[in-house]
């Protein structure tokens, strides 16, 4: 049996990026999963990278991020350039308490350091061009927000002189002082197993609200023609759609859940009828691709971070915005196992359920 230092399950983004910290600070790490590298939620999300959060924590985390995609090329090695394009993004409100809230959302941006504002629905079409901005009474912009092109890359850069495993760790027990993770004793854990991080504890007493959400994307095919280059978000109209590098349309159904076959054309209405109102240049795209993807969901849709237990770390929940993160979460994590306590952990450990202490996000994608 292989011992190190640290066990890391879940080969996810944030498994691999918390094993390249730690590994990069002389720690032996070994991580674990039982399909492999971005195998799970990490191996169909987009890539997106925002900054425009409703909470303080969120927007700490994402500007610590954000520094270290700008730096992807010099701090991963790839055979692909990890450029984070940043292509802007746009929420737009069609009503005053829309407007309001996004207000309010980009004035905790602005103290926490992003560089979002808010702009009328002129501006706003001038920054998106064939927005129809008629219906519109302003949006919340910061071009600073983007994506990867091709975020799987990013992942397997991440993985890059780390030790993987392909285990299934059916449960973790108690050795010593230290813990059996399948084929591999450790001192310490990090579960960062996604909507499988719930299961895993609950035997060892450690209850997380954890749950699983099906969440859907629609792709076009290449389209040479560039038709939309920032990502709009219309929360009113449950919709988001963003042109990628290589020509492809991806749009959702913000509000999409459940069974595929039954809610495809529902789905679809939902994104011809936003289009129709704020795209109509996207209005004849075809979407023949549709993309399942999985978030694991906390009741605030905030992460849960930190230890909770002897020797015994978590890092999931992340709702959706694991990817954007990760870089940050990597560096609290290796921080906690090596003894130092980031305040962020004070606002997102678990204990925060039973307490009473949410720190509800409002502004979901």
């Amino acid at each position: 049996m292989n011992r190190v230092e640290v066990a890391v399950v879940g080969a996810g983004v944030t498994g691999l990026a918390v094993a390249r910290e730690l590994t990069t600070r002389g720690v032996s790490v070994a991580v674990v999963d039982r399909a492999g590298i971005a195998a799970g939620a990490s191996g169909v999300q987009p890539g997106g990278v925002r900054q425009q959060w409703g909470t303080r924590v969120a927007c700490r985390l994402a500007r610590e991020s954000v520094a270290f995609w700008r730096e992807a090329n010099e701090l991963l090695v790839s055979q692909v350039p990890l450029d984070l394009r940043a292509c802007g993004y746009l929420f737009v409100a069609e009503s005053a308490t829309t407007l309001e809230r996004l207000r309010a959302n980009v004035a905790l941006q602005n103290e926490e350091g992003v560089t979002s504002r808010i702009v009328g629905p002129e501006e706003a079409a001038a920054l998106v061009l064939g927005l129809d901005a008629d219906a519109l009474v302003g949006a919340a912009w910061c071009g600073d927000d983007g994506y990867f092109d091709r975020p799987q890359a990013v992942v397997e850069a991440f993985a890059n002189g780390i030790d993987v495993h392909r285990a299934d760790v059916a449960e973790l027990r108690r050795d010593g002082n230290g813990w059996i993770v399948g084929p591999i004793a450790a001192s310490a854990v990090v579960v960062a197993g996604g909507v499988d991080t719930a299961a895993l504890l609950a035997p060892l007493g450690v209850e997380l609200p954890i749950i699983r959400e099906d969440r859907y994307l629609f792709f076009s095919e290449p389209i040479r023609e560039r038709l939309l280059e920032p990502l709009v978000v219309a929360a009113e109209r449950a919709f988001a759609a963003k042109q990628l590098a290589d020509g492809r349309v991806l749009a959702s159904d913000l509000g999409a859940r459940g069974d595929a076959d039954s809610g495809r054309e529902r789905w679809r209405a939902t994104i011809r009828a936003a289009s129709e109102a704020l795209l109509p240049q996207l209005v004849h795209v075809s979407y023949p691709l549709l993309v399942r993807g999985v978030y694991d969901v906390t009741p605030d849709h905030q992460p849960i971070l930190g230890p909770v237990d002897e020797g015994l770390f978590v890092a999931a929940g992340f709702s959706g915005h694991g990817f954007m993160i990760a870089p940050a979460v990597a560096r609290i994590t290796a921080d906690a196992l090596l003894g130092e306590r980031d305040p962020v952990l004070d606002i997102l450990g678990a204990d925060r359920f039973a307490a009473g202490r949410l720190v509800s996000e409002p502004q979901l994608v």
